[in-house]
């Protein structure tokens, strides 16, 4: 059973497909209340506020700070980037395919799949580094500070944008405008998380104080405590956020066990950050209709998959997940649960492993019943996205 707003809708299966980078999430900044000025999230962009020729700050230096200063600092009278940790960043291999390439496409029907496998397995090679092999990851940490030294000539600038932890803990990011952006005159880059607001004032928790007109948050999503965990309940009731208290968890990062016929796409454990979500996505379509044709097969049967099997599928994860740079000593990033310490996010593995062991439905982990009931969501709860209260919602319309 489904309730939204606009009414009650009933089905057999429940699939989830909101994808890890949704629900946005902000800091609690003292002040940030009474700030005078404008200030949204990234996720949540005001189109409605100009920003040519304002003073505007951005808090955060993730994916989305990089792709967003650039085109900021193009605009904006002064632009201050609050970092609390430096990113690895590689240069970013667009380019336009020749006339030569663009004519064997069109010739020959295998050049595109073989140009899409070249990169693939490209891509897969870097998860080597992942695995803090030392040789790939020198290589990688190479290439990352080469491109830092290479368009960041002030030693000062340059040291502020050396990253303290061991690459592949965060996301790598890939850009060739972000550098050359910090480098503008109007642009200050503050190495120091923002610690507080007064009145039109963003304080950095090192003491430096800006005077600001916008503030732009690029401070990223609830990825490990997705919002929609919260209006799904099982037939007792329970939710889903609260059968995941001490992390995400699911076997064959699809089905959670307890919640039967309820599949989730971009689930615990299929995050990449190395190859293309796609791929993994792909995976788990494949999965979900081998297991919608088998239930349609014997009897419309409820799927519900057994605690044991869940359980022997997350430990394995945890056994692969041993030896990565994102369980390293002094590795914080939102791959892990806040909660537990776990590896929830990210798929521990190479991406081909993923389909190898996730790309096929099997029936024979589920227990298969005639019908019960299987999962109820919500969407006008007020604990997904929606405001508690009429102040909470005004608060919400301008962060």
């Amino acid at each position: 059973m489904i309730t939204t707003a606009k009414g009650v809708f009933t089905g057999r299966y429940l699939i989830t497909g909101t994808g890890h980078l949704a629900d946005e999430s902000l800091p609690q900044i003292p002040g940030l209340e009474g700030f005078t000025g404008e200030a949204f999230h990234s996720a949540r962009w005001n189109h409605e506020v100009a920003l040519e020729g304002k003073r505007i700050g951005v808090v955060g230096s993730g994916a989305t700070a990089i792709q967003v200063v650039p085109q900021l600092a193009e605009i904006a009278s002064e632009l201050v980037v609050f970092q609390r940790s430096a990113p690895y960043i590689t240069p970013r291999a667009d380019r336009d395919y020749t006339e030569i390439e663009k004519n064997l496409f069109r010739r020959d029907p295998d050049a595109i799949p073989a140009r899409r496998s070249e990169i693939f397995w490209s891509l897969e090679s870097t998860y080597a580094a992942r695995r803090a092999i030392p040789d790939f990851l020198d290589h990688a940490k190479a290439a990352a500070r080469e491109h830092l030294e290479r368009q960041i000539e002030d030693p000062q600038l340059r040291a502020k944008l050396t990253p303290d932890y061991e690459m592949g803990c965060k996301r790598v990011l890939l850009s060739n405008t972000y550098y050359p952006a910090l480098t503008r005159d109007n642009v200050v880059l503050e190495a120091s998380a923002l610690d507080h607001i007064d009145g039109d004032t963003a304080i950095s928790a090192d003491g430096a104080a800006y005077s600001l007109d916008v503030l732009i948050f690029c401070t990223g999503f609830e990825a490990a405590t997705p919002l929609y965990a919260k209006i799904v309940h099982d037939g007792d009731g329970v939710s889903l956020s609260d059968r995941w208290a001490r992390g995400m968890e699911a076997f064959a990062s699809t089905t959670v066990t307890g919640f039967p016929n309820l599949f989730i796409i971009n689930g615990p454990n299929t995050g990449l950050g190395h190859n293309s979500i796609v791929y993994i996505i792909e995976a788990q379509v494949d999965y979900i209709l081998g297991a919608l044709d088998w239930s349609r097969a014997n009897g419309d049967r409820v799927l519900n998959v057994s605690a044991e099997a869940q359980k022997r599928y997350v430990d394995e994860l945890q056994e692969r997940s041993k030896g990565t740079v994102w369980l390293g000593n002094g590795c914080k990033s939102w791959y892990r649960d806040p909660r537990s310490g776990r590896l929830t996010l990210i798929w521990p593995d190479f991406a081909y492993e993923f389909r190898y062991r996730n790309g096929t439905f099997d029936p024979a982990p589920y227990t298969a019943v005639e019908n019960i009931v299987a999962v109820r969501a919500d969407q006008r709860s007020p604990q997904c996205g929606a405001a508690k209260n009429k102040g909470e919602r005004r608060r919400l319309s301008r962060i």
